[in-house]
């Protein structure tokens, strides 16, 4: 599984770099055209807040993989033993629950609904669902990660969500 979740990671690592460097080429060249040109780029404009979605929603996914999310954790931080590790389960099942239900369910049944009613975005002429795709990816990645924490969690290997994962060096260390 950790083998698995490192090529995840990674790939993610590409497709968030990747969708914010078009995101920022994008914004560039919205502010050039329209200051420096006068005439207003409506492409890069649409463009640029598709991408902002996509890296939204997939940054958000990635971190909580890397357990880096944010939390609340005032009640949860006292916790230890036992009430910890019933904490850490539900934790986990209600965000599996919102990543399965939400996002991976509803999203796709979104992306099939704008799909099928032919909707297309003004200036790109880009079928929306696709836009509307990366809810469903996203969750289906943070379904994912729940897996993986929920199995470190049974298997007493892993960590809870809340924790911080340990940093390679704490790794070497040990």
């Amino acid at each position: 599984m950790q083998a698995l979740t490192k090529i995840v990671n990674t790939i993610l690592k590409a497709v968030t770099v990747s969708v914010f460097v078009v995101l920022v080429v994008c914004v560039v060249w919205q502010v050039f055209s329209r200051y420096v040109l006068g005439t207003p780029s409506t492409v890069t404009d649409e463009l640029a807040r598709f991408m902002f979605m996509w890296i939204g929603l997939i940054g958000a996914a990635y971190t909580l993989g890397m357990r880096r999310h944010l939390a609340i954790d005032l009640l949860t931080g006292s916790l230890t033993g036992k009430r910890k590790l019933l904490s850490d389960y539900f934790i986990v099942l209600a965000i599996a629950f919102f990543s399965g239900i939400v996002m991976l369910y509803g999203g796709g049944q979104l992306v099939m609904k704008t799909l099928a009613n032919g909707q297309v975005s003004p200036a790109l002429r880009v079928p929306m669902g696709y836009i509307y795709a990366a809810i469903p990816f996203s969750g289906g990645i943070m379904l994912f990660y729940c897996v993986e924490f929920f199995l470190g969690l049974v298997n007493g290997t892993g960590t809870g969500p809340n924790d911080q994962m340990p940093d390679a060096a704490d790794t070497a260390a040990k």
